[in-house]
């Protein structure tokens, strides 16, 4: 396997910009690939060790893009996360004003980040999607387009300028990133870990939704994402991609998963890795009776009551 991460290009993106925050990002050659779909498909065919890609910010919720990728592709699995705090920069071809700018392009994931500030400040400029926000720069440069909003770093590798900067609608924004590689053993547990998984239903039913959350709720996990997509199947056809709190070792994730396995069409794992958000130790401790200590004395009553030893 090479020792290069893939990610989703060109240079000067917020994912190559996340990616380097990795102290293994220092010891791999980082690859620029054009699309989600591209970056995960090098992981795939054997091209690349690992792929970085965007898979939720905190203004929009779940990139689609990477959630179908992870939902209906070869399986993969996450091994580390990354957030990153995101404010945009309009970057312009140098002499540019505002008034000469009637198009814009970034990734369709930062157009609700920055959609008020578009209303307020240039109302009549159409907004055109690109690859990514790197690439939107780019096709500034090449004189596609009149302006980008992408990282103000991103400005001298297409020898833009910003024209404004610190343009966010919503304070604190940020996205979540993700590391993620062919199957393996997961990473053994830091203390502070989640588990991601999808999971289709059997068939429609009433209270359906219901019961695969159950899974969870019975056991004190708590869930940090949930989120529906189409499974191609035709209307009212979905499946569920859930992040939630714990490490596939620990018991009451454990029992989770195979009472899910049970009653679901198919549960694909995503991985258990650590969180982004805490550190290993800083995680809240688990709901009384839903530790691993708790769970290992319930079984241990149950076998004695099988014995008569109760």
């Amino acid at each position: 396997m090479p020792a290069s991460y893939a990610y989703l290009g060109p240079e000067g993106t917020f994912t190559e910009a996340a990616l380097r925050t990795l102290p293994e990002a220092a010891t791999r050659e980082l690859i620029p690939y054009v699309s989600v779909q591209s970056a995960l498909d090098a992981v795939r065919v054997g091209e690349a060790e690992a792929a970085f890609v965007p898979i939720e910010n905190s203004v929009e919720g779940g990139i689609t893009t990477t959630l179908d990728e992870l939902v209906a592709g070869a399986p993969l699995m996450i091994y580390r996360e990354v957030l990153l705090s995101i404010t945009f920069a309009l970057l312009v071809r140098p002499g540019t004003k505002l008034s000469d700018i009637k198009t814009v392009s970034a990734h369709p994931a930062a157009q609700p980040q920055v959609r008020n500030w578009l209303k307020n400040n240039l109302p009549d400029a159409h907004w055109e999607s690109a690859a990514s926000n790197a690439d939107a720069a780019r096709l500034v440069q090449e004189g596609q387009y009149d302006a980008a909003f992408a990282g103000e770093f991103a400005a001298a590798l297409y020898g833009l300028e910003a024209l404004e900067t610190g343009i966010h609608d919503a304070e604190n924004a940020q996205t979540r990133f993700v590391l993620v590689g062919r199957p393996a053993r997961p990473a053994a547990p830091s203390g502070a870990d989640k588990t991601s998984v999808v999971l289709w239903q059997r068939d429609d039913h009433p209270g359906g939704l219901r019961d695969l959350l159950g899974e969870f709720a019975t056991r004190g996990i708590n869930l940090m994402l949930l989120q529906s997509r189409p499974t191609g199947a035709g209307i009212g056809n979905y499946c569920f991609c859930i992040d939630a709190e714990g490490h596939i070792s620990d018991r009451r994730v454990a029992e989770a998963l195979m009472g899910l396995k049970r009653i679901c069409l198919e549960v694909r794992f995503l991985g258990s890795y650590p969180r982004a958000d805490l550190k290993p130790g800083d995680a809240e401790q688990p709901r009384l009776g839903t530790s691993d200590e708790a769970f290992v004395s319930a079984a241990d009553w149950v076998a004695r009551c099988q014995d008569g030893r109760f």
